[in-house]
């Protein structure tokens, strides 16, 4: 059984941040600066998530989460490389497949007695149910802050500021090419 510690508490938020980042980029129809940005996020909490797995164990042995993880890992790698190199059907389909992987490992974390999740929902309800509110409120605010900081960039670009966000963001402009990710 594991206890609650910071290593366990960090774990379960940034899990709740990947479940949460997940349908607003698989449903969202633009794949644009704010796709780019919120996926960033979720590919270093997803990593997070996996590598921190592994200091996570069940009376000192692994388990198929820990198996699951490190495949994760694998996949949310070749995803992120598969969009850098412009092969999108890769590239969905591995960061689709680590989401499905991520909730998967979340419903048996709920479900399964004597875990740390089903004990704190029993024990302590509101504590849980406040860290999910403030975790999905934080991929909220963090998405409008998104969606708004690029309408300010596109009034730069328009000025032809360039100081403004324009440098290695969409351009979306017709006759040129969007920056690559690579650019720093």
């Amino acid at each position: 059984m594991e206890s609650w510690n910071a290593l366990l508490a960090s774990h379960v938020i940034a899990a709740l941040f990947v479940l949460a980042i997940g349908p607003l980029q698989i449903l969202r129809r633009r794949r644009d600066r704010i796709h780019r940005s919120m996926g960033y996020l979720w590919v270093a909490a997803m990593y997070y998530v996996c590598a921190s797995s592994f200091w996570i164990v069940t009376e000192g042995h692994f388990t198929w989460l820990h198996g699951l993880s490190a495949f994760t890992l694998v996949t949310v790698t070749l995803g992120l490389v598969s969009a850098i190199r412009g092969n999108i059907a890769a590239h969905l389909g591995n960061m689709v497949g680590s989401y499905v992987g991520i909730a998967v490992a979340f419903v048996f974390a709920v479900a399964v007695p004597g875990r740390a999740i089903p004990r704190l929902l029993v024990d302590d309800a509101p504590t849980a149910l406040y860290v999910a509110g403030v975790v999905v409120l934080s991929v909220a605010v963090i998405f409008a802050s998104l969606k708004l900081g690029g309408r300010s960039g596109s009034l730069a670009r328009k000025r032809g500021n360039p100081a403004g966000p324009a440098a290695g963001s969409d351009t979306n402009q017709p006759g040129r090419d969007a920056p690559s990710v690579l650019a720093g």
